[in-house]
Parts: C-alpha cells; structure tokens; sequence
C-alpha cells in the first residue's frame, strides 16, 4: 500500500511539474496562476501547495539536491587530488544527479534560462539562491585544501559556477541538444580549470 502511495504521489509531482512547464511556455510566466497549474494538472489547488511551496519553486526545484551533490563530491576529495580534477568531477555528480532523477531536470533548464532573463522576480531569486550557496561551497573547499585560503576559495566557486552557467545558457540560446548543452558545460569548466591551475597545491 505504501508503495502504491509513493507512485501516486510521484505521478501527482510529475503532472503538476509538466502542467506548469507547458504553461509558462505557452503563456508566460507571470501569466500563469496556481490555479491554472492545478486545473490543467486535474487536481485541487491546494494540492499544489502539498508538493510546491510557491509558483516559482517548481522553475528551482533541484537547487537544494544540487547543493548536496556539490558538497557531497567536495567531501569526497580523493587524496592529492588536485582543485581543478574535482570540480570537473563535481560537474559529473551533478550530470550524474540529473539523470537519475525524474523531474523534467533539462526540461526546466532551457525554460528557466528564458525566464529568468525576462522576469526580475525569477532573476533575483536565481542569484539569491547562488549567492547562498557559493560561500558554503567555498568553506567546503577550504576543509578539504588546508593550504586553500577563503578568498581563493570563494574565486574558485564562481569561477566554477560561472562559467557552468555562461556556457550551458549560450548553447541553450542556440537550440542545442542536451548533449550540446553537457558539452558546453564542460567546456566551459575546462575553461575555469584552466585559470585555476594556480591555486593547485603539491
């Protein structure tokens, strides 16, 4: 009975993430309403508001498990790793974290790329939501490099995530594939990496 229950309450999370991501596409993003997410999805309002705290959470809603992937690959350095291997290898958790999951993830990605440049409410809360997760990423870093000071760290976070976020949304602008779109993001990495070779240690 459990069981059946957990896939009723996935199928529900999944047709009120299609129903929204259909209609911020065909209508826009402020446009849409709660309700109409809800009456498109065939289920009550306040069944949204069971699965979504607000409309904008569904266009956000892997940052929390993008966090914890970061920061579980980030604990997981590997001995003498160098700086530039493991945020290459954080890329291919989150990639990894993308494609095990069952949430529309690339989906959402393109879309809330577009919006987030045409609605200043989603702009604000994207690089809130950046804002907070890089200096933890960088305190994270700087447990694993001892030799790493907080200012460097804080520089490779953003440059790691920076560039990730540049070169992913370019590729999306010219109507790439979702591999076009990986590939972009490692390239983009590659690009970081690069620069970031000097903070490397022994």
């Amino acid at each position: 009975m459990e069981g059946h229950r957990e896939r009723k309450k996935a199928r529900t999370r999944r047709a009120l993430l299609e129903a929204a991501v259909r209609l911020f596409a065909e209508r826009g993003y402020e446009q849409t309403t709660v309700a109409d997410i809800a009456a498109a999805a065939d289920v009550a309002p306040r069944t949204f508001f069971a699965y979504f705290a607000s409309k904008e959470d569904v266009l956000f809603l892997q940052a929390g498990e993008r966090e914890r992937v970061m920061l579980e690959a980030i604990a997981g350095r590997r001995p003498g790793e160098p700086l530039g291997e493991l945020l290459s290898r954080m890329f291919e958790a989150m990639v990894r974290s993308l494609a095990e999951d069952d949430e529309l993830g690339f989906a959402l990605s393109p879309l809330r790329a577009r919006l987030m440049v045409a609605e200043p409410a989603l702009r604000a809360r994207g690089l809130t939501l950046m804002m907070e997760t890089q200096p933890r990423l960088a305190r994270a870093l700087c447990e694993v490099y001892p030799g790493l000071d907080p200012v460097s760290a804080g520089a490779a976070v953003g440059s790691f995530m920076g560039a990730l976020a540049a070169a992913g949304m370019v590729a999306q602008e010219q109507g790439g594939s979702e591999d076009d779109v990986l590939a972009a993001g490692r390239r983009g990495i590659e690009v970081a990496v690069n620069g970031l070779a000097s903070l490397d240690r022994p």
